[in-house]
C-alpha cells in the first residue's frame, strides 16, 4: 500500500523542514489570478466571478521562495500555469485541451516541466466524470489528468509532491497507481473535502444518513 500523507499547513513551512531532493517529483497547481471576473460573455457568464468560494487563504501568487524551496526539495517539477510565472526556459511543456464549450473561458491550460522531453498534449474534458461528481473546488481538475502526467513523467519508486493539494485529484491518482505521495493545502475547508473524496475513492469509505461509516466490503456483511 502506497504512502499518502497529507497536512493541512502552509506548504513554505512544510517544505523548509524537508531535505534536498527528496522528492522525485512535484506537480503542482499554485494560483495566479483567480480573483479576477469575467467581464466578457452574455447572460449568466457575464461578470462571473472564477473566485467561487472562500480561497482568500490559499489564492497568494507564490513569489521567488517558493519555487526556490521547490526546486531544491524536488528532482523535477510540473507546475499548472507555469506560464504566468518567471520559469526558466522549457521545450516540455503540457497542453491539456479542456473541450471547454463557452468561448470565455480557457480552452486550455499550460503546465511547465522541468523535463527535456517534447511538448505534450492531452485532451481530457472538464466536465463530466470525476471533474463533475462533487465538486468543490474552483481549479479543480480530472483524476485522469494526472494519471496521464503520472504515466509519461513519473518512474515506479518515485516519491511525489503536491504544495496546492486543492480537491485531492493529484493525491487519488498517485494512491491509485501506487506512488508514495506527500501534499499540503492551507484551507482547512478544502483540506476535510478532499479527504473525505480520497477514503471514498481510494479506501471505499460510505458515509450513511445517519452519519456512520462503513467501507463498501463491509456493507455486504452488515
Amino acid at each position: 500500500m502506497p504512502i499518502s500523507e497529507v497536512y493541512n499547513m502552509d506548504c513554505m513551512e512544510y517544505m523548509k523542514s524537508i531535505p534536498d531532493k527528496f522528492f522525485e517529483l512535484a506537480v503542482v497547481d499554485p494560483p495566479y489570478g483567480l480573483d479576477k471576473k469575467s467581464t466578457h460573455g452574455r447572460g449568466k457568464l457575464k461578470d462571473r466571478s472564477l473566485n467561487r468560494g472562500n480561497i482568500q487563504k490559499w489564492n497568494i501568487r507564490p513569489n521567488q521562495e517558493y519555487f526556490d524551496e521547490l526546486f531544491r526539495v524536488s528532482r523535477n517539477q510540473i507546475i499548472w500555469g507555469g506560464n504566468y510565472f518567471p520559469l526558466p526556459p522549457t521545450r516540455c511543456f503540457v497542453c491539456w485541451d479542456k473541450q471547454q464549450v463557452w468561448e470565455n473561458f480557457s480552452q486550455c491550460e499550460f503546465a511547465w516541466t522541468s523535463f527535456d522531453k517534447p511538448a505534450k498534449h492531452i485532451t481530457i474534458s472538464n466536465r463530466g466524470g470525476d471533474i463533475d461528481r462533487g465538486k468543490f473546488h474552483p481549479t479543480q481538475k480530472p483524476i485522469s489528468l494526472y494519471s496521464y502526467l503520472f504515466r509519461q513523467f513519473a518512474r515506479p519508486g518515485d516519491k511525489i509532491l503536491d504544495t496546492h493539494l486543492g480537491s485531492g485529484s493529484s493525491r487519488i491518482a498517485a494512491y491509485k497507481m501506487g506512488f508514495d505521495f506527500w501534499g499540503t493545502e492551507i484551507d482547512k475547508e478544502y483540506f476535510d473535502a478532499q479527504e473525505k473524496r480520497f477514503r471514498e475513492e481510494c479506501l471505499g469509505e460510505v458515509r450513511l444518513k445517519n452519519g456512520d461509516v462503513y467501507v463498501q466490503k463491509e456493507l455486504f456483511e452488515l
